[in-house]
């Protein structure tokens, strides 16, 4: 049965290492082929070539979870939309990072402030278990003492009944001398 079990695990392994593969390598070859197959079918097409200046890169690079690709096609090729643009965006992206900053400082006070209660929640369950075992103890101790008294009472009492014994006492009589004892006095 382990057997069937590491071999289950190995197959997982693979067909997880497989599809990492393909998650990472996969979009690539899939651009790259296209655009292999539309430099093919382009020459085919009668297509008139597109006008436009691809050359001019935009300034400032963007990473890819703050770019918006709308924005920045708008003003390519217009220059005075595009001075205003860039002061726009700059200004946008600066203000995008203060918003992202706020963000962090806030959600890292919120962190701080549940670590701490999370701390005073442990150390009163802490001196809740202090309380606990202090009593524990005194319970042990209170035992122990008990069993030693009960112990010496029980050697006092041998020793008193060894007595009795050595004197002639007897306990079926002393029984019977009890309770007619009792009985004269309640005459």
């Amino acid at each position: 049965m382990a057997v069937n079990q590491v071999a289950a695990w190995k197959v997982g392994l693979v067909l997880l290492g497989m599809c990492l593969f393909g998650y990472l390598v996969g979009p690539p070859l899939f651009w790259y082929f296209m655009e292999g197959l539309a430099a093919v079918s382009h020459t085919s097409n009668t297509c008139p070539p597109c006008l436009c200046d691809c050359s001019s890169q935009p300034i400032l690079t963007i990473p890819e979870g703050l770019s918006n690709a709308s924005f920045a096609d708008c003003a390519k090729h217009d220059p005075e939309v595009s001075e205003d643009t860039e002061k726009n965006f700059a200004e946008l992206l600066t203000e995008e990072l203060k918003l992202r900053e706020a963000e962090a400082l806030e959600s890292q006070q919120r962190a701080d402030m549940a670590l701490l209660e999370a701390k005073k929640i442990a150390s009163q369950y802490q001196k809740e278990a202090d309380k606990c075992n202090s009593g524990m103890e005194t319970c042990e101790e209170a035992r122990e003492k008990a069993e030693a008294a009960m112990a010496a009472q029980k050697r006092l009492t041998a020793m008193w009944e060894l007595r009795a014994r050595q004197k002639g006492w007897r306990e079926g009589v002393a029984k019977s001398h009890t309770r007619s004892q009792g009985n004269i006095q309640a005459v």
